[in-house]
């Protein structure tokens, strides 16, 4: 029996080629992949020209915003600067301006010391004036006066003189001075005081029209010989109630 004979296949060995077939392969496929992802972003609308001028735009506001913040940054350090020698201005401006107002109050006190040695030779006043209330009465132009009057010396000792009162302000724009006689429409022109320790004096005054009050002088005059008057200035201010 003959059996057949074998058959012989020969087969091409070339790795190479195979390695490079697969590389393009895969090249193509990423080539594919990334035409496919363009294309996807053209139909969705997305343009890559305009998306480029819009970075480059944002770059550029970026590099200016950083040069504007490092501009202000330097602001920032000069104003600090000039504030930290403005504080140091302050504080030796206000160092001054205290020894200043040491000095003045030191000068207030050897004033005072040296008016009491050139007053201790002079005659003292009486009647010290203590007080003046200014009370309403329901008219604009009509109030009630109480002058609170003590003794300011020898107390106990009867106390005679008489109260001038006026009246400073303006009346249509100029400066006026209303005395008693003129504040009682003629029926005073002062007050006779008698008294011991202390006196309480009521009296009214009518204001004319078109007069703001501003202050009120007040001055007593003993009946004494060589004793000087006392005088005293009040603000013209209604007491509430």
């Amino acid at each position: 029996m003959i059996r057949p004979a074998a058959r012989l296949i020969v087969r091409t060995h070339a790795p190479l080629r195979r390695w490079l077939t697969g590389a393009a392969l895969v090249v193509l496929g990423a080539l594919a992949l990334y035409g496919s992802f363009e294309y996807g972003r053209y139909k969705a609308g997305f343009d890559r020209v305009a998306a480029g001028r819009q970075r480059r735009e944002s770059e550029a506001a970026t590099e200016r915003l950083d040069r504007l913040n490092r501009e202000q940054r330097l602001q920032l350090a000069e104003l600090e600067t000039i504030r930290v020698s403005q504080t140091r201005e302050r504080a030796e401006v206000a160092r001054t301006i205290g020894e200043l107002q040491a000095q003045v109050a030191r000068q207030e006190q050897e004033l005072a010391f040296f008016r009491g040695v050139v007053a201790q030779g002079a005659p003292s006043a009486e009647i010290r004036i203590q007080q003046l209330r200014i009370m309403g009465t329901g008219d604009p132009r009509r109030y009630q006066l109480r002058l609170s009057l003590v003794q300011a010396v020898r107390p106990g000792s009867p106390v005679t003189g008489t109260v001038l009162v006026r009246v400073e302000g303006a009346r249509d724009g100029a400066a006026t001075t209303l005395d008693l006689a003129a504040l009682t429409g003629g029926k005073r022109r002062e007050l006779a005081v008698a008294f011991r320790y202390f006196s309480n004096l009521e009296f009214e005054v009518n204001l004319p029209a078109a007069f703001a009050a501003e202050q009120v002088s007040v001055e007593v005059r003993s009946s004494r010989r060589n004793v000087p008057p006392a005088t005293r200035t009040f603000m013209w201010s209604v007491a509430a109630g």
